[in-house]
């Protein structure tokens, strides 16, 4: 809807990870580098932990678009909570084979015969795990041993594990002891400083054919640093946020108090959705309650209000410009 008002090829904020908007900060290239060194092995496990929005999966997706086509067989897979049993038929899923009703014996021996198959047709499978802090222990062993399958010196699955940092926790266990072996690369994933997320921002907003319209103060990349702690995903739900504001305000400019704003918008319908049901007063109540006449209203009802006038008064251009876009197209039509 935007994109449009500020001359943009596309949405530079999507929350999908989209390697085109892929930042090197220095976090970012540090884990990467762990990556190629890792798949430049060819075997064993390589794991990439961060908080929620981190960048994970983004990085990964960057450093496949990087890999030759044709060499390599990706397999990914999004864990919940699975058994020993589950992860099997997951994996066998995840490269395409059948796993319905067969044994856990028969879901190894196919599994072994496939990646037998890809090796000699001169390719690598990996397999990538994302959200790999919901796996059991058992689980998690099971990725160990088939790490084991092997065709004389080379390995024939090496996985990605992608994870929360409990998972670290996790792989501390004692149970875990010959998986840390398999480790060859590990790497946290931590969140970007202040100059590096508005590095982070104008690289993504250049990525769509941004020419500095709209334009952000200081202060602005100051607010959006301190209210996302630096974290991707928390920059992209506010700076979207922030030019669907300017687009509705008519504005080519953001400031702090504009991102503080939008901010107190996005608090506000977090809070809205947290809030505990309404208590609706039974009929006896209601009868027996005198009526209230210029009663006071509480501030956090006051202030609820308010946040809805204000999303209503945005609300009404939003509608205007929309049907004035429907009838510019039927009269075109």
């Amino acid at each position: 809807m935007y994109e449009a008002y500020y001359q943009l090829r596309d949405k530079p904020f999507q929350l999908n990870p989209d390697p085109r908007f892929f930042y090197g900060s220095r976090g970012h290239k540090r884990a990467f580098s762990y990556l190629e060194y890792g798949l430049s092995l060819g075997e064993g496990f390589i794991i990439i932990t961060g908080d929620v929005g981190a960048g994970k999966t983004m990085l990964v997706k960057h450093l496949l678009k990087k890999l030759e086509r044709g060499h390599y067989l990706v397999a990914n897979l999004v864990s919940t909570q699975l058994d020993a049993d589950d992860m099997l038929r997951s994996v066998s899923a995840a490269f395409g084979l059948d796993y319905e009703h067969l044994s856990k014996a028969a879901l190894l021996n196919n599994l072994q015969t496939f990646l037998r198959d890809t090796l000699r047709q001169g390719r690598r499978a990996l397999l990538i795990v994302d959200e790999a802090q919901n796996l059991s222990a058992k689980a998690v062993e099971e990725l160990r041993m088939l790490s084991n399958f092997q065709e004389g010196e080379k390995s024939l699955l090496q996985s990605f594990l992608l994870g929360q940092p409990e998972f670290r926790d996790t792989l501390q266990g004692p149970e875990m002891q010959q998986l840390r072996q398999r480790v060859i690369a590990s790497y946290h994933l931590g969140p970007m400083d202040r100059d590096e997320t508005m590095g982070y921002i104008l690289h993504r907003l250049k990525t769509v054919g941004w020419d500095g319209n709209p334009a952000f103060t200081e202060d602005a990349f100051d607010a959006i640093h301190a209210f996302s702690g630096g974290v991707p995903r928390r920059i992209n739900t506010l700076c979207d946020r922030l030019l669907l504001f300017g687009f509705l305000e008519e504005r080519n400019q953001f400031d702090a108090r504009a991102v503080q704003e939008v901010i107190a918008d996005l608090k506000q319908e977090v809070h809205h959705q947290n809030a505990p049901p309404r208590q609706t007063p039974s009929p006896a109540t209601s009868a027996a309650a005198p009526m209230a006449v210029n009663v006071a209203l509480p501030v956090e009802l006051e202030e609820r209000i308010t946040q809805i006038e204000r999303g209503l008064t945005r609300l009404i251009p939003m509608v205007r410009k929309i049907l004035y876009a429907v009838s510019e197209g039927q009269e075109r039509d």
